[in-house]
């Protein structure tokens, strides 16, 4: 019976994981909708301020050379990565689909010899940062469940500072994007310059105010806000993406232990059987020759 009390033993191993699994599927479950509650209520802030920074940029007091941020670079020399990733695995391929897009990216500025720097916002993408060789900029780990602007509002100054003193030519960020609860896709998008999209508003009246202390100012803070807000969304998509990622990974892994549990079963049922009915012709054999 060694082989039988082997296969008991698997058993027990299997179904210690498979409680692991459910229970961080339930865990998954619930932290989801409220990361999902969270990744919606950050959306009507980054809207007005957008609208309020497209007001102020199409105003009579603002022109292309008035901010840096309005800038459109003619060449493409130097550029900023935001790497957004969980601090954690075991979430399917969630960490591994950015980071291959971040990849695939990383290998075409490289042949068209644009220099790279990295702001990582979680443990995978740092590691990954550093694993290519990529000169990270800065960085900030240990996030949680719930994004804070007071975590990675100093990481994000030092990238968006450089390109406000021209040290980088255009920002872009990689995040998971929350689809739905069964589709996260990865996303390279870009940040800065700051494109039509982020610059259009309808307004059937033209309108102006005289700012204090200038206009340049006003609207220099206001697009680090947007930025912020930018990035505090994508952020919070790549959290649900984590969750909803993370529960569905851990559902497969639970029912693949049901399923391996079935198998060892059967495995054990036969080894046991077959121990018996050998037993059991030894005692014929000894009684037919006794």
């Amino acid at each position: 019976m060694a082989a039988g009390k082997e296969i008991r033993t698997k058993i027990k191993s299997v179904q210690n994981t498979q409680k692991i699994t459910r229970a961080m599927q339930m865990v998954s479950t619930s932290k989801m909708r409220k990361t999902q509650d969270r990744m919606k209520a950050a959306r009507p802030y980054a809207e007005k301020i957008r609208e309020v920074m497209a007001h102020l940029a199409q105003s009579n007091s603002v022109s292309e050379t008035v901010s840096p941020f309005l800038r459109k670079p003619q060449q493409i020399k130097k550029v900023g990565v935001i790497l957004i990733t969980a601090d954690k695995g075991l979430c399917g391929g969630l960490n591994t689909n950015a980071i291959k897009l971040f990849t695939e990216k990383l290998r075409d500025y490289r042949n068209q010899n644009v220099e790279i720097e990295v702001c990582a916002l979680g443990q995978k993408g740092l590691v990954a940062a550093n694993r290519l060789k990529v000169n990270v900029l800065s960085s900030a780990v240990g996030l949680g469940d719930i994004p804070h602007m007071s975590k990675i509002i100093g990481p994000l100054s030092g990238i968006f500072k450089k390109f406000y003193e021209k040290e980088l030519d255009a920002v872009y960020v990689v995040f998971s994007e929350f689809v739905n609860t069964m589709k996260q896709q990865p996303i390279f998008e870009q940040v800065l310059p700051l494109t039509e999209r982020d610059l259009h508003i309808e307004s059937k009246y033209p309108w102006d105010y005289i700012y204090e202390p200038s206009a340049e100012e006003v609207l220099n803070e206001l697009i680090r806000r947007y930025l912020e807000s930018v990035v505090y969304q994508c952020l919070a998509d790549n959290m649900a993406s984590e969750q909803a990622s993370r529960m569905i990974a851990m559902r497969a892994a639970t029912d693949n232990a049901g399923e391996a549990i079935h198998q060892l079963s059967l495995a054990y049922n036969k080894s046991r059987q077959a121990a018996i009915t050998k037993e059991l012709a030894e005692i014929c054999a000894g009684a037919a020759a006794v």
